[in-house]
């Protein structure tokens, strides 16, 4: 799977990045978002809805479980499983219908556990120095359309 890592020495950057992944993104992208807690997920989901919607507030949805926000050209559903207890409790969340036919951004998508999608964007967050460092990882027949994206911010490396 095409990989390409960038540094995020501050939110700005990952603001920037997240930003430039909603101005490609279409009807039926999952970005998953892994990363330990404070590692910038939230501020990745929040970007990208702002961007998109100009949404004066993106709540978190961690008491809820998921935000949905309409965009000119999708919805996008906004999903924190952070509190799930199981990976059957996602199918209350109309999980099926947002995967089917919205853009997901998944935080904690791990405890989706099997029901996580097999083409998705995984988006790992993990320290690095003073900031952040993120690896995106996106499906091989779609490393064309994000590849103009991921050039944006300045790419650190790509990997294939």
């Amino acid at each position: 799977m095409p990989a390409f890592i960038y540094d995020c020495p501050d939110e700005q950057v990952t603001i920037a990045l997240a930003e430039a992944f909603a101005d490609v993104s279409h009807k039926g992208d999952v970005y998953a978002l892994f990363g330990t807690l404070g590692m910038g997920k939230s501020v990745f989901a929040r970007a990208f809805i702002k961007h998109l919607t100009n949404a004066p507030e993106v709540p978190s949805p961690t008491f809820t479980l998921v935000q949905t926000y309409e965009a000119p050209d999708f919805e996008i559903y906004h999903f924190d499983l952070y509190r799930l207890k199981n990976a059957e409790e996602i199918w209350e969340l109309n999980m099926e219908e947002a995967l089917s036919g919205a853009v997901c951004l998944i935080e904690w998508p791990e405890k989706m556990g099997a029901y996580l999608p097999k083409n998705i964007i995984k988006i790992n967050i993990e320290p690095y120095q003073t900031g952040r460092r993120i690896k995106v990882l996106v499906p091989p027949k779609e490393k064309e359309r994000f590849l103009s994206a991921v050039r944006k911010p300045d790419v650190l490396e790509e990997e294939e």
